[in-house]
């Protein structure tokens, strides 16, 4: 019962972070130690599934899909992302800098953690890290895009945002809000709109059932360069969360103003600067987010089997 507890936590931790746009809920499942389990579960459609699937063997296809594992972590990702999608959206219009100091603490963390699993260090791993940071950077500089809600982009964004969130270092969320998608996807779960919801499902179990298979493969004969590239994107990401900015352009997606021209600034070139408010609480933020990684990592979600 504990294992399945805390499997069913470790979904509420991902569902939590894949709201968030620049937080992976990969990355998550990385740091909880589960990373590697979710991949295969999620990578088992092959010739022994399809013939299991023939026979109707259903005890077999329970097993080589790790169905109970993936039906207990589904069902805390998805309660966290239906209690959460309010709460979290609020926070970054009402406490911004405390809250992306958190995520930047975290996603620094994060990154420690994916090098640490790095065994092999060369020349074509240096390379893949600084194509993959030059890759984040360029990400989080990008001007999110409008385009038509229609049901072939809501099928279409479910399909690319699976597949970004299951990456360590790639937000599924910041790639819908380039997209133009993130309010439309965010405002249906909150208000049920079961025709997008369901339309959206359908697009992510199909691209997270090809994607995951390619992933496998490539943490299976190319794993050093795979996280070197991974853990490049997250810290070239790291602009898009830093707290201490100021926004230029505005852009209007929706019913929703989101910043489009941004410039970093330090904190105390911040308008009615406060010493307390402005650099020392949002610290504190960023620190609890690197202790939390490590403590959740080492001490209260130690591998989950």
């Amino acid at each position: 019962m504990i294992s399945w507890l805390k499997v069913y936590f470790c979904g509420v931790l991902m569902g939590m972070a894949d709201v968030v746009p620049g937080v992976s809920g990969g990355t998550m499942a990385f740091i909880l130690g589960i990373y590697d389990r979710l991949i295969g579960a999620l990578s088992g459609v092959d010739k022994t599934s399809l013939t299991m699937l023939c026979k109707r063997d259903v005890k077999g296809i329970w097993h080589h899909f790790d169905l109970g594992f993936l039906l207990v972590l589904g069902a805390g990702i998805v309660t966290s992302i239906i209690l959460f999608a309010q709460v979290i959206t609020y926070w970054l219009s009402a406490y911004p800098t405390y809250l992306w100091s958190f995520f930047f603490g975290l996603i620094l963390a994060s990154s420690v953690l994916l090098l640490k699993q790095i065994h092999v260090v060369n020349r074509q791993v240096v390379v893949f890290f600084v194509l993959g940071a030059c890759l984040g950077v360029l990400a989080s500089v990008l001007v999110p895009m409008q385009f038509d809600v229609t049901y072939g982009m809501v099928f279409f964004s479910g399909m690319i945002a699976i597949c970004a969130m299951i990456l360590p270092g790639i937000s599924g969320s910041f790639l819908l809000l380039l997209m133009g998608m993130y309010e439309t996807i965010i405002t249906s779960i909150k208000s049920m709109q079961l025709d997008v919801i369901i339309i959206f499902v359908v697009g992510a179990f199909l691209g997270l059932m090809s994607f995951s298979k390619l992933l496998k493969w490539l943490l299976t004969g190319y794993k050093s360069i795979t996280l070197a590239s991974l853990t490049g994107v997250m810290l070239g990401a790291l602009i898009k969360v830093w707290p201490w900015k100021e926004t230029q352009e505005w852009l209007q997606v929706g019913d929703k103003k989101v910043s489009a021209v941004e410039s970093l600034i330090l904190p105390w070139h911040l308008e009615n600067y406060h010493i307390v408010t402005d650099l020392v609480l949002p610290i504190i933020c960023m620190f609890a987010g690197l202790i939390g990684v490590f403590l959740i990592n080492y001490i209260f979600l130690p591998k989950v089997k």
